[in-house]
């Protein structure tokens, strides 16, 4: 007889996969009903309806929290886990908006979206990227301070330049901290640009850099897959 341990955790039988199938079903529902929330002019009758299906769906992804809860065998590990606290994400703010007003503060709705993470457990791909940000961890938050720091350089180097020329712009490094990180990462909005020769030349040579950053992280996390893959044969 398969165990409630391995109908909420495992994908190796029959009733497994129906109940991780039934979860993926309910999130892309969840997300779908979210997005019809949005639409304008919605009648009260589907208003009422979509309260009460989202209500239904927050029920049973409660009731799967509770019996991924119940199955686990060391619960608090379970509560504060990854999935764990996205599980518990998914459904907090539906029960704080019963007995509050939260209509004002529009993080608590937007939290709901924390549902879609949960499709990160039932993917293989998801999990092997997992393992392979927890290979290359160290490097990641070495070359995040960098960036950070290359960003903070750049808009003090912009400033330098740009600040006597445009002083309604680039009024203090904090405008050039901005200049610099669409500059960097080659969004280039356009809506500060330099206009001294200084400016230029140097703003060239940020777009060079930053075209480099973009292939350090993805190299990394290339590396790491290839050696996630090597680890599963």
């Amino acid at each position: 007889m398969t165990s409630l341990k391995q109908i909420v955790e495992e994908t190796d039988t029959r009733m497994g996969k129906i109940f991780d199938l039934t979860i993926q079903i309910l999130i892309v529902a969840s997300a779908v009903s979210f997005a019809i929330e949005t639409l304008p002019g919605l009648s009260s009758t589907t208003a009422r309806l979509l309260a009460i299906s989202e209500a239904l769906i927050i029920g049973l992804f409660t009731a799967e929290y509770l019996l991924r809860f119940y199955s686990s065998q060391k619960k608090l590990s379970f509560v504060f886990s990854f999935y764990g606290l996205i599980d518990l994400a998914a459904v907090l703010p539906f029960y704080l908006a019963v007995g509050l007003d939260l209509r004002s503060l529009r993080i608590f709705r937007l939290a709901r979206l924390a549902i879609l993470l949960k499709l990160f457990r039932f993917s293989k791909a998801a999990r092997r990227f997992q393992l392979a940000f927890k290979l290359v961890r160290e490097e990641i938050l070495v070359f995040g301070l960098f960036s950070l720091a290359l960003i903070y350089l750049s808009a003090v180097g912009i400033y330098h330049f740009e600040h006597e020329a445009q002083p309604e712009v680039f009024v203090s490094v904090f405008d050039g901290i901005w200049w610099a990180t669409v500059t960097l990462t080659t969004v280039g909005y356009g809506d500060v640009v330099p206009i001294t020769t200084g400016g230029k030349v140097f703003t060239f040579f940020v777009f060079i850099v930053g075209l480099s950053m973009i292939a350090v992280p993805s190299g990394l996390v290339a590396s790491a897959l290839s050696k996630v893959r090597e680890l599963e044969k």
